[in-house]
């Protein structure tokens, strides 16, 4: 499984909207600012999350967008999913029936694929908050919070 752009933005928007004191509205502009994200393909990376019901928009002047769940709630392998990265393996591969190292590679890498799954949908917002907190802290950073 590779990490697209597109995977890594949506997390990275998602994360950042964590931060946020009672998960309070955020414009697209300021995380695009804030992480380094293009505005007009963030905004399309949101909508597509918006749908998943993974974030909630709000109208108006201190508008903007919000998580739909609180961080803990969320999975690393409901983002992926919600803005259509794959993490299916070779989906056309078959084992050959004749050949027995094939049937055991293939059964190596399926069960690969599961254990990787279980592991992005296991993860949440909240664990990678955690993880990147102790990262800067371990470096002696202060509490800015760069993606």
């Amino acid at each position: 499984m590779k990490l697209t752009t597109k995977g890594h933005y949506s997390v990275k928007a998602l994360l950042d909207l964590s931060l946020q004191p009672n998960y309070g509205p955020v414009s697209t502009k300021a995380i695009a600012s804030r992480q380094d994200i293009p505005a007009p393909y963030l905004e399309k990376l949101l909508i597509e999350m918006r749908r998943a019901g993974l974030v909630k928009s709000i109208r108006g002047s201190i508008g903007g967008y919000q998580l739909a769940r609180k961080p803990a709630q969320i999975s690393l392998g409901e983002i992926l999913e919600a803005v259509g990265e794959t993490i299916e393996p070779l989906p056309h591969h078959q084992a050959s029936p004749g050949q027995t190292e094939d049937w055991v590679t293939f059964t190596l890498w399926q069960r690969l694929h599961q254990k990787l799954k279980e592991a992005l949908y296991s993860i949440t917002l909240a664990d990678l908050y955690y993880d990147a907190r102790s990262w800067q802290a371990s470096l002696g950073e202060e509490a800015s919070f760069i993606i």
